[in-house]
């Protein structure tokens, strides 16, 4: 009797549990690096909107105590940020938190802190407040 090459029934089957095997491995791979990648996506989303809350602030003319609390907007519909400022032993230095949570949930997903100076007040006795010289008095000039 003469054998035929080629490959049993058995060999064919352990092929495909191999190969089954390797793409569930694979989709589970690239199911968890999409998953990280929004993730990550979401994270520096909170983290720019929380650095544009406290560069908001900055450019404020007072600093005031208190909390304040928003939406952040359509990239980020699902999460609101919450700014909380309070005083701090030194006067006019300010002590700024801002985080960034699921609105749903109430989970916190970013949080950025800091401390801030209130600008000072104009003084009376500050150069603009003076009147200034008067500069229309003209040089002599000496003719040669």
């Amino acid at each position: 009797m003469k054998r035929r090459g080629g490959f049993s029934l058995i060999e064919v089957m352990c092929a495909i549990l191999i190969l089954g095997i390797g793409l569930v491995g694979m989709t589970q791979g690239m199911t968890a690096a999409l998953t990280s990648s929004k993730e990550s996506e979401v994270q520096t989303a909170a983290a720019l909107i929380a650095a544009g809350q406290i560069e908001a602030l900055r450019a404020e003319p007072f600093i005031n105590s208190g909390e304040t609390e928003g939406d952040c907007g359509d990239e980020l519909s699902l999460y609101r940020w919450k700014q909380t400022i309070t005083t701090t032993s030194i006067d006019g230095l300010y002590d700024v938190e801002v985080v960034i949570e699921n609105s749903k949930s109430g989970q916190s997903i970013f949080d950025l802190r800091t401390l801030l100076f209130d600008p000072p007040s104009p003084s009376l006795d500050t150069p603009s407040s003076r009147e200034r010289p008067d500069k229309t008095k003209k040089r002599e000039r000496s003719k040669s």
